[in-house]
């Protein structure tokens, strides 16, 4: 499956910082934090996509709400938690599956 221009990571980290206002080391200690995952080039550079730069944004108005990082990453589990087990009911329903 292709990834659509939303979700290729092309975006350097300068770029993902004036994109969302946040510095350099705000992403970075985002990464630490298992809030965002870039992937890395050949040389070790961060690249990033577009849905990680809403991801960024995101978690920015969450801090800023006064959230802190392990109530957002526990957020994320939960909405990832809910889509696979969508994803399992429309699976097992499209094959008749039973538990």
């Amino acid at each position: 499956m292709t990834a659509t221009y939303k979700d290729k990571k092309v975006i350097s980290i300068g770029i993902a910082s004036e994109l969302t206002g946040l510095s350099e080391r705000q992403i970075r200690y985002y990464e630490e934090r298992k809030l965002i995952f870039p992937e890395r080039s050949k040389g070790g550079t961060r690249k990033y996509s577009f849905a990680d730069v809403e991801r960024l944004v995101d978690i920015a108005n969450k801090m800023e709400d006064g959230m802190q990082t392990f109530e957002i990453r526990k957020e994320e589990m939960k909405k990832t938690d809910l889509r696979d087990k969508m994803l399992r009911g429309q699976l097992n329903a499209a094959f008749k599956m039973r538990k």
